[in-house]
């Protein structure tokens, strides 16, 4: 497997224990959690190496941080030192009608400070296949956009396969920051994950015959937009996460995966929600694992689809699955009956 080199915050999340509303709660169950951390775990988990590039100060709290990225064996050698604090966000989990909210406290962090001589990216990406980066990372700020453009670059010219999920965060910037900035960075992209609204809100390409909230969703429609991502911004490897919302608390998923032209679509699986964070991490984690294994289009999208299923009947923000637990799912095997 080549090694995948992971570029974004990594942050506190902040939990009331259970279903607790933030009113309720009198103490917090920490995790440290970011979108590209969190795909590189969920890879490292599965066997592959990883390097996660951030920026932390240098305090307690940042070498709690590291002990977890350790845990999972994720490679830290490039890890920016510097500034004064680690982000934070509080994540209230919703349950039936009821949805999850979160709340970030993540401005001025030793992330989204960073400058671009913190990240040598020829060293980086030395040895590695893959470089992954997601739409919150240019969102935060600063120089942050420019140092993603530099690392796309030179990524591009050491013939590394880049890969993104758009990740759209209408609270750290506008639809037309967004798209002004993932256009650019979308020309160095190879693999672009997106779900329904991150194509509609960041790209303006909408699926014809889709109602988000009511759950009904056009598989014609999505391969219409997985056909014009693929042609307008000349993307070989398209997969759009379909989500249909039951409730907060079960919800119906399958996925897309567009390439050379064809539309392959996983299974659609009912899922009785854990956690649904770290859902759509999960998915880029199983996407990245089965292009660098070399699966075929239709094993590929499958995998992919049944890690992120696993990962939202799992706590906390991180897909704990190895290959066969996922493969098993791809199979048939999702009874849930206890292993002895």
């Amino acid at each position: 497997m080549k090694k995948v080199v992971g570029f974004g915050d990594y942050i506190l999340r902040l939990s009331p224990e259970g279903y607790l509303k933030f009113m309720q709660a009198d103490r917090f169950v920490p995790f440290f959690t970011g979108a590209e951390g969190n795909v590189c775990t969920s890879l490292s988990y599965m066997g592959v190496p990883t390097q996660f590039v951030t920026k932390l100060p240098e305090n307690d709290i940042a070498e709690c941080a590291l002990a977890t990225l350790s845990k999972y064996r994720v490679g830290t050698d490039h890890i920016a030192y510097g500034g004064e604090r680690l982000g934070i966000f509080f994540a209230e989990k919703g349950a039936s009608q009821r949805p999850s909210k979160i709340v970030y406290d993540r401005k001025h962090s030793a992330f989204c400070e960073s400058n671009p001589e913190d990240y040598n990216w020829e060293e980086i990406f030395r040895d590695a296949g893959y470089f992954h980066f997601t739409g919150i990372t240019p969102a935060l700020g600063g120089n942050l956009a420019q140092i993603c453009l530099e690392a796309c670059k030179k990524a591009k010219e050491m013939g590394l396969t880049v890969s993104c999920d758009l990740n759209y965060r209408k609270n750290l910037w506008s639809r037309a920051e967004a798209k002004k900035t993932m256009e650019e960075l979308l020309t160095y992209v190879d693999v672009l994950i997106a779900n329904e609204e991150d194509s509609a809100d960041v790209l303006d390409i909408h699926a014809s015959n889709t109602d988000i909230i009511s759950g009904k969703l056009s598989r014609e429609g999505y391969i219409e937009v997985a056909d014009k991502i693929s042609k307008k911004y000349n993307i070989g490897t398209v997969a759009i996460t379909l989500r249909e919302s039951i409730s907060a608390s079960d919800n119906d998923w399958s996925a897309l995966l567009y390439q050379n032209g064809e539309a392959y679509f996983s299974k659609k699986y009912r899922i009785h929600i854990v956690d649904r964070i770290g859902g759509g991490d999960s998915f880029g984690a199983g996407l990245i694992y089965s292009l660098n294994a070399g699966f075929d289009a239709q094993k590929t999208i499958e995998y992919a689809a049944a890690a992120s299923c696993l990962k939202q009947t799992i706590e906390l923000d991180v897909n704990l699955s190895k290959p066969k637990d996922i493969l098993a799912l791809v199979g048939g095997d999702g009874s849930g009956r206890v292993q002895r």
